[in-house]
């Protein structure tokens, strides 16, 4: 049965949570600023609340199982929301973005998040609608997407995507060396050039554009109803921006969380291929037939298994910091368990660099060079 809303429910929801996000971007533009750990708990308590209401509402309108199909979406696009703060660590210390102006940053990397997300939502409903057997080809590539998160190989061809975009831009256009505030556009010398902010919006938008690919089937392996996937999808990047400042020194500890990402990638890609078999259609599969043995993994339990990988993650990444930090207070070797390095206080434990393992861990394409530095400058 397809998901049945109210038109005022579903045009109110999108209204609301655009003016939402309008005031979000108010606030940065009349006063940025590096948001306290109170005021950045505040506003993640508050999106997660409004997330959990909505919800609610979708139980009182839809029933438990559309419910349940938003909350399993939401917190499988938070989880990957999550790891995306991991690059963009990289990319604002690569780039010395100055922190007070990160906030603008961050919000115009959800932008493009959620125009890039809601273009790729259109499409795969299309595809869904007209091609049943996309589901295999969702399926396989999550499980593909889930090996390389846990077991990151060589990924030089997306690196040199990544670059080519950046060196395209310093070949094409003027930039400057320094940061003029927040502008993209600056004067030196009496000619108008852009800073060095472009390029990390561009950064930004590449990293958007590679989680996007992952995010999408994830997502409609969970619920195939458009509204779903693209509130799922704004409520998970709501209060991201101030997630980033309150995760801080907490990003260098949620070591596994990737670990938990693939479990659930993989998982959902498993699902979608039972799923694929069960309404299949396909010639040369079964005569054509449905496959019926093949079972079809309800959505309470597939939230189950979300919840649970991500509990397992967190839980393990807390503990095995601790022991690390225990094993350098006592004095100890400079490696943990797992033979990589423990964490220490010096510039090796920063989130920075711990953000910069994990994303070669996950095979996340880096960003390019930093902007040379001030004493460096011709």
């Amino acid at each position: 049965m397809d998901l049945e809303l109210p038109l005022w429910f579903e045009i109110g929801s999108l209204v609301v949570l655009t003016l939402i996000l309008a005031a979000d971007l108010l606030l940065i533009l009349k006063r940025p600023h590096i948001p306290s750990t109170r005021e950045s708990t505040l506003w993640v308590v508050f999106y997660v609340t409004l997330a959990l209401i909505f919800a609610g509402l979708m139980w009182v309108f839809a029933g438990g199982e559309y419910a349940g199909q938003f909350v399993a979406g939401w917190l499988t696009e938070y989880s990957l929301s999550i790891d995306n703060l991991f690059v963009f660590v990289l990319i604002m210390s690569q780039f010395a973005v100055p922190r007070r102006y990160q906030q603008e940053v961050l919000m115009v990397g959800i932008i493009i998040a959620l125009v890039l997300r809601g273009a790729f939502i259109l499409v795969g409903a299309a595809v869904i609608e007209n091609f049943s057997p996309i589901f295999y080809i969702f399926g396989a590539f999550l499980v593909w997407t889930a090996i390389r998160q846990a077991f990151p190989g060589d990924h030089d061809e997306e690196v040199k995507r990544e670059n080519f975009i950046v060196r395209m831009l310093r070949r094409t256009i003027d930039i400057s060396d320094e940061y003029d505030g927040k502008k993209i556009r600056t004067v030196v010398n009496g000619k108008k050039i852009w800073t060095p902010m472009i390029i990390v919006f561009a950064a930004i938008g590449v990293t958007d554009l590679l989680f996007a690919i992952d995010s999408i089937p994830a997502i409609f392996g969970i619920t195939t109803s458009p509204f779903i996937v693209f509130t799922a999808n704004i409520f998970a990047l709501m209060g991201l921006r101030q997630l980033y400042f309150l995760l801080g020194d907490l990003l260098d500890r949620l070591r596994y969380l990737h670990y938990g990402i693939a479990f659930i990638l993989a998982f959902i890609g498993v699902k979608l291929v039972l799923h694929a078999m069960h309404v299949n259609e396909l010639p040369f599969i079964n005569g054509g037939e449905h496959i019926e043995w093949a079972p079809e993994i309800s959505t309470w339990t597939s939230l189950g298994v979300i919840v649970a990988s991500m509990v397992v993650a967190t839980v393990a990444s807390l503990i095995a910091s601790a022991r690390d930090r225990r094993v350098v207070a006592a004095g100890g070797a400079g490696t943990t368990d797992a033979g990589t390095p423990a964490v220490t206080d010096g510039p090796a434990g920063t989130p920075t660099a711990a953000a910069a393992v994990v994303a070669d861990e996950k095979g996340t394409p880096p960003t390019v060079e930093q902007p040379p530095a001030p004493d460096a400058r011709g």
